[in-house]
C-alpha cells in the first residue's frame, strides 16, 4: 500500500516495495525463561534516546493551536532526513509516516515548507517522508462493537498497517487520538484496548508510533496534560506534554513553549526542553553555559535578598512554603524584581536557605503558629 498518486488523503493498493528495515519475527507465545540463558540481552532500541522507544506508543498531548502538530512534523522530517530534532540526534532514522485527520493537503504542505526553509533543506529531500491527510474523511482507526463491550479495528487501520508494512518507517505519527480512536476515552478497557492494538503495529512493524492527543481543561490547569481515562497514560510507555510557559498565570513570552517528560517506563522524567516558535516551527532555546548560569543565580539571589530586606523594613513578612504569601511568587510580581521569574527566585530562596544566609523563624503561639523568612545573622 502507498499513497494515491497525488500524494493526498488516499492509500491505493500497489505491491509492496522490498522492505529496506526488516521487522522483528513473533516471539513465541509460550516458552521457559530458561530458553534464554546464554542468549545476549537485546540493547532497547530508542527512535530519540529518553522521549521516544521504538517498538512501542507514545503520547505526545498539548492544547490546540499550542503547536504539537507542527513539532511532531519536525520530528518527521528529523527522523526521515537523519538529522537533529531540538539539538538532540535521531538514535534510529529512517523513513516516517505522518497521518493527520485535523490538517488539509494544503495545510501539511505550508507546514512542511516553513520547516524546510526554517532548518534549510528542500522539499524535494523528503522522498522518506510520507504523508495522508485525512481531514474531512472518517478515519477512525478503532470503533466500538456494537451492541458489547470493546472495540475492533477498522479498514482503514489495517490500510494503514499495509502502508507501514510496505514503507518500513521508523516513526509512524498520528494525529489524534480524538480523531482515530471511536470509543470512548474515559473507557479504560476500551482506551487499553485501542493502544494495545496501535502497540501491536509497532511491534510487528519495528517502529515507534507517536499518538498525538488533546488534554482535558483539568489536565490542562493542573499541569499533567491527562484527559479521559489514566489508561491512556498507564497504557502507553512513554508521554510527553507541549504547554506554554505561564507563571501565576501570566505568559511572558507567547513564542515560548516547554516539552516535558510526564511519563517514562525505560528513562527519567526530569527531561524538560525549552523552546520557541520561529517563523513556523520550533528553535530549542540554547541552554546557558556555567558563566551564563552563574551570572543569572548570583542576580536572582541579589534580588532575592535585596526585596527580603526592604519587606522586612516595611514590616511585611514572606514564606517559604507557599500560599499568599509565598516569597518567589510576591517578589516576582514586585518593580524591583529585576525581571526574574518566580521559578528563579525560588531556586534562589533554596540556596540561600542551604548556605545559612536566610533562615525560617517562626512566631506566634503553638496553636497559630507561622512560619517566615528572614536574613541570618551574620
Amino acid at each position: 500500500m502507498r499513497p494515491a498518486p497525488d500524494g493526498w488523503g488516499e492509500l491505493a493498493p500497489v505491491e509492496p516495495a522490498p522492505a529496506q528495515r526488516k521487522a522483528a519475527p513473533p516471539p513465541p507465545l509460550f516458552c521457559s525463561a530458561s530458553n534464554l540463558a546464554g542468549k545476549p540481552v537485546p540493547p532497547r532500541r530508542w527512535l530519540l534516546q529518553g522521549l521516544v522507544p521504538a517498538d512501542t506508543v507514545s503520547l505526545l498531548g498539548g492544547d490546540g493551536g499550542v503547536g504539537k502538530s507542527t513539532l511532531a512534523a519536525q520530528l518527521a522530517t528529523a527522523t526521515a532526513l537523519g538529522r537533529d530534532w531540538l539539538g538532540r540526534p535521531i538514535d534510529d532514522p529512517g523513513p516516517a509516516l505522518l497521518l493527520t485527520a485535523e490538517d488539509s493537503a494544503d495545510e501539511l504542505h505550508r507546514r512542511l515548507a516553513a520547516i524546510a526553509a526554517g532548518d534549510d533543506f528542500d522539499l524535494a529531500d523528503l522522498r522518506d517522508l510520507h504523508i495522508v491527510s485525512m481531514a474531512g474523511r472518517d478515519a477512525l482507526m478503532a470503533a466500538p462493537l456494537p451492541g458489547r463491550a470493546g472495540i475492533i479495528q477498522t479498514p482503514l487501520a489495517a490500510q494503514i498497517e499495509a502502508e507501514i508494512a510496505s514503507i518500513r518507517p521508523a516513526l509512524v505519527v498520528l494525529d489524534t487520538a480524538a480523531d482515530l480512536f471511536g470509543g470512548s476515552e474515559i473507557d479504560r478497557a476500551q482506551v487499553r484496548q485501542f493502544i494495545g492494538q496501535l502497540r501491536g503495529i509497532a511491534i510487528r512493524n519495528s517502529t515507534a508510533v507517536l499518538l498525538l492527543a488533546h488534554p482535558s481543561v483539568a489536565g490542562m490547569q493542573n499541569g499533567s496534560g491527562l484527559s479521559g481515562s489514566t489508561a491512556w497514560n498507564n497504557s502507553v510507555r512513554s508521554r510527553l506534554y507541549l504547554d506554554r510557559v505561564i507563571d501565576d498565570g501570566y505568559e511572558a513570552d507567547p513564542d515560548a513553549r516547554r516539552l516535558s517528560v510526564k511519563k517514562s517506563n525505560y528513562a527519567g522524567t526530569a527531561t524538560e526542553i525549552a523552546m520557541k516558535w520561529i517563523d513556523g516551527r520550533f528553535v530549542a532555546d540554547q541552554p546557558a553555559d556555567g558563566i551564563d548560569r552563574a551570572a543569572g543565580n548570583a542576580k536572582a539571589e541579589r534580588v532575592f535578598l535585596s526585596l527580603l530586606r526592604q519587606f522586612a523594613t516595611q514590616g511585611r513578612k514572606v514564606n517559604h512554603a507557599g500560599g499568599l504569601t509565598y516569597a518567589p511568587s510576591v517578589f516576582a510580581n514586585q518593580p524591583d524584581s529585576g525581571g526574574c521569574s518566580k521559578r528563579a527566585l525560588a531556586a534562589a530562596m533554596d540556596r540561600l536557605i542551604r548556605d545559612g544566609r536566610i533562615e525560617i523563624a517562626h512566631e506566634g503561639p503553638p496553636s497559630k503558629r507561622r512560619s517566615f523568612l528572614r536574613e541570618a545573622a551574620a
